[in-house]
């Protein structure tokens, strides 16, 4: 299975299965990360377990080593920083991943915001809002919230 999700977001990812490859800063996968990070700061604890979740999401998915991966977080948490709004991330996923690559990066999104066990108000608002901007359904969006529980 997890091999089938790497394949999935690594269509995105230039290079040989497998392989590790750079961060760019206007890498899809720093966008996808960008989300994850917001998501995670949404309720005003960016909590260790968060941390640790988007760390592994980003080996396991995103195809970048250990050094690749605290690259990309930086990047990510200063790309956050610097948006004026999430509709830049968003449009760069919907232009570079299709329907099934988003449902899972939901999937992924919901691992993050259920990470440390409580669901925030704001982090559910800041879910549905995020799957509109993605082009979700919403029945995707609880899909892919059971499969994340």
């Amino acid at each position: 299975m997890l091999d089938a999700l790497r394949n999935l977001i690594g269509d995105s990812v230039p290079g040989a299965p497998g392989t590790h490859s750079p961060v760019h800063v206007h890498d899809v996968r720093v966008a996808a990360c960008a989300l994850l990070v917001e998501l995670a700061c949404s309720d005003g604890n960016f909590s260790d377990v968060e941390q640790r979740r988007i760390m592994d999401i980003l080996l396991r998915h995103f195809g970048v080593d250990e050094a690749g991966a605290r690259a990309m977080l930086v990047e990510a948490a200063s790309a956050n920083r610097d948006a004026v709004d999430h509709f830049v991330f968003t449009r760069t996923v919907v232009k570079d991943y299709d329907v099934a690559q988003r449902i899972l990066l939901a999937e992924l999104m919901w691992q993050v915001v259920l990470a440390d066990g409580t669901l925030d108000s704001r982090e559910s608002y800041l879910m549905r809002k995020l799957a509109s901007l993605l082009q979700l359904e919403p029945a995707f969006l609880a899909q892919a919230r059971k499969k994340a529980e």
